[in-house]
This record gives C-alpha cells, structure tokens and sequence, in this order.
C-alpha cells in the first residue's frame, strides 16, 4: 500500500509541530523518520495514524483520504508501535497480542484456532512465546516493546507505522526487531534515532528539523557529514564499507 503525506502541518497553540511537511512511501518500501529531539517525528506519525487530525493538508493510503475510513478499516490496513508504552495493563502476554486480531472480527465473533495460530507464531517470531501467560505490567521495558511489536504482526496489516521500535531494546534485539520488519515486505515507516540502524534498514530517509524537512532521499544521500554538524550539531565520519553498508562514526560536539 501507497501512503502520501501532503502539506501537513500541525500546531499546538501558537507553536507549529509540523510545517508543510510531504512524504511519500510507496508498497514495500521501509522510510525512516530521523531528526533531532524535538524535531516533529512522533506527530508525525501520530497525523499518518489518525491519532490527530491534520490542520493542513492531507494523509492518503492508497489514494483515499485516511480520514474518510471508519477506524476499523484503518485498523486493518495499518498497525501502530507507539513510543508511549502502556504500563498498566492488567492483561497476560497472549491477551495482548490477540488485541491485534480485533480489526478483523466482528463484536461478538469468538477466537478462533486460527487466531491462536497467528498470536503464536507472532510470539515466537519477537521471542515471548515463553512468556505468553506472563502478565505485562511485570515485564521489563524491553519485553513490553517486543509484546507490543508482536501485536502489530498480530494485525497483519499492510503499514507499520512505528515510533522508535527499538527504545528500550538491547544491541541484539533491535537488530532482530528490524530485520524482522525488513523481511516483512510492508510498507514500513518508523521514527528512528539511532542513525547506523537507519542507514543499515531504511531504503529512503526524511531529517526534520523544527517540524520541516530539511533533507529526503537515500541514506547515503541523506547522511553526510555536512548535513550531521548542520542538523545535529557533531563531527561525524561517514564510512562505506566493503558490504556496501553506510557507518557513521561521531567524532566531536561543534560548539
């Protein structure tokens, strides 16, 4: 599926979030949003979502307007992993994970087996499977954010929209975290700070600052050292090695 953000822009009071902000991620592709703190990535995603409403501008999915769809057919077409973790869940592992399999049922249809075929094997794909009878809110922050990610693949939706997938993760898991989202084949955006996991996964990249973006196009387009010390205010080298993988190494802040 095709989504296309058009003259977005946001404001919270007098303060502008998002200004006149387009993006394009057409099916398949996987789009990192990266920018500095503060820079309008989580609204962003929270206009691509329908959790707020554009003030400006236009979100499609697939040429329709994504306002125009009940929330349940959005719900199929598109998953979420908020940045905000929910901490007071009084719900096992597995119940969680069955939340995402409600876009696709009726008020009253009951599980299926082929539900719990689905919230299985989406356990074991992020690897809580063992922990599929644990209750949430005594998982550490990383456990919660593979339950979470595994409530997305629950879904089978076509977008994934996900809003810093790998916070509270270790080294391994947010290699393991995106390279499950790359295999995938969805169309995929997510927020990201970490600039070597952007380079490594994303196919094309959008840097904002101050809610506008000021650079788009490829990682080796995008992150260059001229652009790192404009945007982020650090000497950084950019490395490409023999596999053809972007490295950036941070050197020094610019005072």
């Amino acid at each position: 599926m095709d989504i296309q953000v058009q003259r977005v822009s946001w404001s919270a009071g007098e303060k502008c979030i998002v200004d006149t902000v387009d993006l394009t991620a057409q099916n398949g592709e996987f789009i990192g949003v990266i920018g500095p703190n503060g820079s309008g990535k989580s609204t962003l995603l929270r206009l691509i979502y329908r959790f707020y409403r554009p003030q400006i501008g236009m979100v499609s999915l697939n040429e329709r307007d994504v306002w125009s769809m009940i929330a349940k057919e959005m719900a199929r077409y598109t998953a979420v992993v908020a940045q905000e973790r929910p901490t007071d869940f009084d719900f096992m592992v597995d119940e969680i994970v069955m939340m995402g399999r409600t876009p696709h049922k009726g008020l009253f249809d009951p599980d299926t087996v082929e539900d719990d075929q689905i919230i299985e094997d989406a356990l074991r794909r992020v690897g809580m499977l063992a922990f599929s009878r644990r209750n949430f809110h005594t998982l550490s922050g990383g456990e919660k954010q593979r339950v979470l990610v595994a409530r997305a693949l629950a879904q089978q939706a076509r977008v994934l929209i996900l809003d810093e997938p790998t916070n509270h993760l270790d080294i391994r898991y947010q290699i393991e975290i995106l390279e499950l989202v790359k295999s995938l084949g969805v169309t995929t955006i997510a927020a990201l700070h970490d600039l070597n996991l952007a380079a490594r996964y994303c196919d094309r990249l959008y840097l904002l600052r101050s809610g506008k973006v000021v650079a788009e196009g490829t990682p080796r387009s995008v992150l260059t050292p001229s652009t790192i010390a404009d945007v982020y205010g650090v000497v950084a080298e950019v490395e490409q090695r023999q596999n053809g993988r972007l490295y950036i190494i941070f050197d020094r802040l610019i005072n």
